[in-house]
């Protein structure tokens, strides 16, 4: 309540004697949160609190000045640096997530990997962090330290570790082989926001951006940890980029095949990172609202696995913690045998 309180006085500091209300939108998984603060006359505005002591507002500015040419973005309209407060214009309250229908999805998604498409020929390297080899192999370790052992209690040998170093270099080796381009990092349904009759979609949530492999965003969209589609689906979006990508220049392969593969094994890797973020949330920071979706993201994780022989090893470990177990290539229930 007293930040709430210090963003009343430094709202009224910008406005006056202007009559306005605040209230809470929303929040995410760091210690940001955000509130709408809208005049007497209708015009509403976000306003972005991040507590100095735990959050920078300072990245997010400098990806949205890169950003906000090629996507529709949240404009700036007032900041204070010292006391972590942004004031920002409203692109609504509709995610994605709660605006898809069957209906829309297709003229929704096209709009997005548009977006998507415009933000990579903006990129340019040496203006944002490198996804490098070392920060992909920290998300990885989030798998066994958070997700097996933390929340499943699984107690990993030697042997084991060994295994999923292997594993690890492998899903590595084929993530730094890919293009490289800006890379929002979580360009998915909860971070796209619909607006009617304006430019779809507009995009938030954006600080974490880097510069790496050129699947990865379509990683988090079309293998999205919160809503599934059925696989032909996301195969024809996924085609209907590499099309349009390429037609515009993008360095993605000549072969479809090609860049499937790397986009399955970029998938590997953020879904093993996401399991071991979602886990940490809960047993770190008592956030529990991501337990639900870890089941979807290691479906994603396991039909991968099933589809690559190289990655049995991650395949096993998920037989370990859901009791499971896969015979001549079927996933069954142990209780079931």
């Amino acid at each position: 309540m007293e930040r709430q309180e210090q963003i009343r006085k430094w709202l009224a500091g910008l406005w006056g004697a202007e009559d306005f209300s605040l209230a809470a939108a929303s929040a995410d998984a760091s210690f940001r949160r955000y509130f709408r603060a809208q005049k007497s006359d209708g015009r509403s505005f976000v306003v972005m609190d991040a507590p100095p002591a735990n959050e920078d507002c300072r990245p997010w500015l400098h990806v949205q000045q890169l950003f906000r040419a090629a996507v529709h973005v949240p404009e700036v309209l007032a900041q204070d640096l010292d006391r972590g407060f942004l004031l920002l214009s409203d692109l609504g309250n509709a995610t994605y997530l709660q605006a898809l229908t069957p209906e829309n999805a297709a003229s929704l998604y096209a709009d997005a990997i548009a977006s998507l498409i415009r933000l990579q020929q903006a990129s340019r390297p040496g203006v944002l962090p490198d996804y490098d080899q070392a920060l992909l192999r920290r998300e990885l370790d989030l798998f066994p330290e958070w997700f097996l052992v933390k929340h499943h209690g699984l107690v990993l040998s030697e042997k084991d570790r060994q295994q999923i170093d292997e594993v690890f270099g492998r899903i590595l080796a084929a993530n730094l082989a890919e293009p490289r381009v800006f890379v929002h990092r979580d360009f998915h349904s909860r971070n796209l926001m619909y607006i009617e009759n304006a430019g779809n979609p507009g995009v938030i949530d954006f600080q974490d951006a880097v510069f790496g492999p050129i699947s990865y965003d379509m990683v988090s969209l079309l293998k999205d940890a919160y809503i599934e589609w059925d696989e032909d689906i996301a195969l024809d979006w996924l085609i209907r980029y590499w099309e349009q990508a390429r037609k515009v220049g993008l360095p993605l392969a000549a072969d479809f095949g090609e860049f499937y593969r790397a986009y399955e094994w970029m998938g590997v890797q953020r879904h093993v990172k996401v399991l071991g973020i979602f886990a940490r949330l809960w047993h770190r920071d008592g956030k529990d609202g991501y337990l639900k979706d870890l089941p979807l993201v290691a479906r994603y994780l396991r039909k991968a696995c099933e589809r690559y022989a190289e990655l049995s090893v991650l395949r096993h470990l998920l037989d370990r913690v859901e009791d499971k177990i896969t015979v001549l290539g079927y996933t069954l229930e142990k209780s079931d045998l």
